[in-house]
């Protein structure tokens, strides 16, 4: 017993600790944010982690799912714990690009244009229903998304930080729809697929609905995260340390996105960028201050689903792009 106290004592002598990251506070408002938010909402534990490494990553997210699967009802309540600005956006086929950006009005107490900020210029975006606008509205999105910045009338308009759209999306209703461009789906760090709930989880969704009455579902949320807070965890997660050889691990998956006959098109240089950023925030959830290669895993598909187009003739044979990711990801050799 005496040898093994001394050994951890000589094996905590030679490492240093000060070098790892102080994860505890981001963790306890992790936790509270998920303690809040299973007030509400039932199961979809997965769905609410990548969320908040979407908001650690500084990404934006795009809900696919059915109607009725809490898609809207998430984005609100997550909204809610956070304290910064909230704007929501229904997206409709006769919306405008001004009715996003905003549009200079003619103020004629001055003699001059002002311009009038659209409902973009908030910090949290939801956008209802986003293939139901034309592709010239959709096109009025990816300057904001990419570079958070509007460029009207040769001035350019920041945006505060932080900035994070969460958009949702029918997958079976085409009528009255748009398919999304390919460059606008590459500026999603996720595309996260809600299904059905469980039989268990459905009879406690009524069961909580019962319960409600007249209170509404966002009255009792509290708010858990400041704007400051989210730009602190933003660049703590930055720290994350990756080795050399998981950089390798990332760079091997998307480049082999590029070379799988089952995909017409691959992955671009911005999706391993993607999943590295989304790894590290992976590791700070788990409360690691560096990243295995299950984060990276864990980030791959959520990361690549939507970055990648099936080849036609797979797609007939009812192959869809996240099978062939998780194919891709067994195939790939993991650093030891």
């Amino acid at each position: 017993m005496d040898e093994i106290n001394t050994t951890t004592e000589l094996t905590n002598e030679n490492v240093n600790f000060e070098t790892r990251l102080n994860l505890a506070p981001l963790l306890d408002h992790i936790n509270d944010i998920k303690k809040e938010l299973g007030t509400v909402i039932v199961g979809q534990e997965k769905m609410i982690d990548q969320l908040l490494v979407a908001i650690l990553s500084n990404g934006h997210v795009l809900l696919e799912g059915v109607p009725g699967v809490a898609k809207t009802i998430t984005a609100k309540l997550l909204a809610k714990t956070l304290n910064i600005g909230f704007s929501r956006i229904q997206f409709t086929p006769d919306l405008m690009p001004s009715d996003i950006l905003g549009t200079s009005i003619f103020n004629l107490k001055t003699s001059e244009f002002e311009f009038k900020k659209g409902p973009i210029f908030s910090n949290l975006i939801l956008i209802d229903e986003i293939n139901r606008a034309p592709a010239k509205t959709q096109a009025a999105l990816f300057e904001v998304m990419e570079e958070r910045q509007i460029t009207i009338d040769g001035t350019r308009n920041q945006l505060e930080t932080p900035f994070l759209v969460i958009a949702t999306q029918n997958p079976i209703e085409q009528e009255g729809t748009y398919r999304l461009p390919e460059g606008q789906l590459d500026r999603f760090l996720f595309k996260i697929t809600i299904d059905y709930p469980k039989l268990d989880e459905e009879i406690l969704i009524i069961q909580r609905e019962h319960l409600l009455e007249n209170q509404g579902k966002l009255e009792a949320i509290k708010t858990i995260l400041s704007a400051e807070n989210i730009k602190t965890y933003q660049a703590l997660i930055k720290q994350i340390r990756v080795e050399q050889n998981l950089l390798e691990y990332i760079a091997r998956i998307v480049v082999n996105t590029r070379e799988n006959a089952f995909l017409y098109l691959g992955a671009s240089p911005r999706a391993s960028i993607a999943i590295l950023n989304a790894a590290k925030g992976f590791a700070a959830i788990r409360g690691r201050d560096f990243v295995t290669p299950e984060d990276i895993k864990e980030a791959t598909v959520p990361v690549l689903q939507h970055r990648v187009i099936v080849a036609p003739e797979r797609e007939m044979e009812g192959i869809a792009s996240p099978e062939i990711i998780k194919q891709i990801i067994e195939t790939v050799e993991i650093p030891r």
